[in-house]
């Protein structure tokens, strides 16, 4: 048995036997997830994150983030099962480590891959054989073996003898209550055959299906398939939203009508912009990587140059519905926003159009407001410096009434939308949320 094997055998058999010590870098919407699922798995598991106040707020079995409750955390926590820390020199303990850490944009929409490669170096500072390191962040095809491997192979370490090397890219849904981290088919490669083994081994035994593929670039490719489907379809209903309001005709009734077709069709929805993590960049990680091969991607640039034209094409819209029905010009105007988030019935703001509407509206010289049932105060954004501090407004009738017009930005299913009907002078609403809820008022329209 060469020393690779050897090294492999070991692993399965504690990941077998679950006496693996796992990590988690990153406890955000990914990250602290999978911790507890891998935890409430039989395993044992440090997280690791350098915000120390999620550490106090973990220490104290108080979750930050939906999917994880308050009495699972604190279950984990007190059976000795999960705990968090700033002290990166503790990987040393883990036999897997998953990173799980943001991938943003720059601004001329180049991937930022700082936070992993701060995060490698940390890894490698402590890389010991027998390690399986897995990245779970979303990337271009190519990050796993051209960026992280080498960082690693720096410390004389090489993987696939020494250490294994994995990549399985997050499948997380904020809100959604049919699917959780462990009932989400998880799409795992390895790099080598005894990585590929360590990779459906681990991950077979915390969640129900597991969908091996032949490389880390093909599961990164996997991802980013996933989200540009996303983007293309909704920036192709966002496009003939504009055209069939210049003809008069209601896309949502457009689509209603379309869905009953039982094949051939799948529903998109028009809305603000795209939010969340992934949409509004993963897509641009490819575009940038295949400048590299010199070929174009249009269908995804067309779709992130229109996807990024809606929250200008809705103020447009505001700003002519209280010319039209008010005779009150933008600039002169109070605007409520309703939704702060994303998307309903959830606190994440990452992305947020509804950061970009209320900038928007202020650029053109008008107040603007918000109120989110989820987000009580707008926190620390690296685009939206400015909008730091601001607290939703209370939803009643005074409050209401002091504003011009109301926007419906997101569709949170705990906003009174009749009683907003009747309260507010002027309602534009990107959602369809009235319609929806058959809610007749005053002035609602749809943007």
């Amino acid at each position: 048995m060469t020393v690779h094997s050897s090294l492999s055998e070991t692993l399965l058999s504690k990941i077998a036997d679950r006496s693996a010590h796992a990590g988690v870098i990153g406890l955000g919407y990914v990250g602290l997830p999978l911790a507890i699922t891998v935890a409430r798995n039989g395993f044992t598991v440090t997280g690791f994150d350098i915000d120390p106040q999620k550490i106090v707020a973990i220490d104290a079995g108080r979750s930050y983030i939906e999917a994880v409750p308050d009495a699972v955390l604190a279950t984990e926590t007190a059976e000795g099962r999960f705990r968090a820390t700033t002290d990166f020199s503790q990987l040393a303990a883990c036999d897997v480590i998953v990173i799980c850490v943001p991938t943003p944009l720059t601004k001329h929409r180049d991937p930022d891959l700082s936070f992993i490669t701060r995060t490698c170096d940390r890894i490698a500072r402590t890389l010991r054989p027998g390690q399986l390191i897995v990245l779970e962040s979303t990337t271009y095809p190519g990050t796993t073996d051209e960026v992280v491997r080498p960082i690693l192979e720096k410390t004389g370490l090489k993987s696939g003898q020494d250490f294994f090397l994995g990549f399985s890219p997050e499948r997380e849904d904020p809100g959604n209550r049919d699917f959780h981290t462990s009932s989400i088919p998880k799409v795992v490669a390895g790099d080598g055959a005894d990585a590929a083994g360590l990779m459906q081994a681990f991950y077979g035994a915390v969640v129900q299906t597991v969908v091996p593929v032949s490389s880390p670039a093909t599961a990164e490719a996997v991802k980013l398939t996933e989200n540009i489907f996303r983007a293309v379809n909704i920036a192709l209903v966002n496009e003939l939203k504009v055209v069939y309001e210049a003809m008069g005709i209601d896309i949502w009734e457009v689509i209603d009508a379309a869905k009953t077709k039982p094949f051939g069709y799948m529903p998109f929805y028009p809305g603000p912009g795209l939010g969340g993590h992934c949409i509004p960049i993963d897509p641009f990680y490819l575009t940038w990587k295949s400048r590299e091969f010199e070929l174009p991607t249009r269908f995804i640039e067309l779709a992130g140059e229109i996807n990024s034209a809606m929250p200008r094409h809705v103020v447009g819209r505001l700003a002519e519905a209280l010319d039209i029905h008010l005779g009150k010009a933008l600039s002169r105007s109070r605007v409520l926003v309703i939704g702060l988030a994303y998307k309903k019935n959830v606190p994440d703001i990452r992305e947020s159009p509804s950061l970009k509407l209320i900038e928007l509206i202020e650029e053109r010289g008008g107040i603007a407001a918000y109120h989110d049932p989820h987000v009580a105060e707008i926190p620390k954004t690296r685009e939206y410096m400015a909008l730091k501090g601001r607290t939703s407004v209370p939803l009643d009738e005074q409050s209401v009434q002091a504003f011009d017009a109301v926007l419906i930005a997101t569709d949170h299913d705990a906003v009174d939308y009749a009683a907003l009907a009747r309260w507010a002078p002027l309602i534009v609403d990107t959602r369809n949320a009235f319609a929806r809820r058959n809610i007749e008022g005053g002035l609602i329209l749809k943007a």
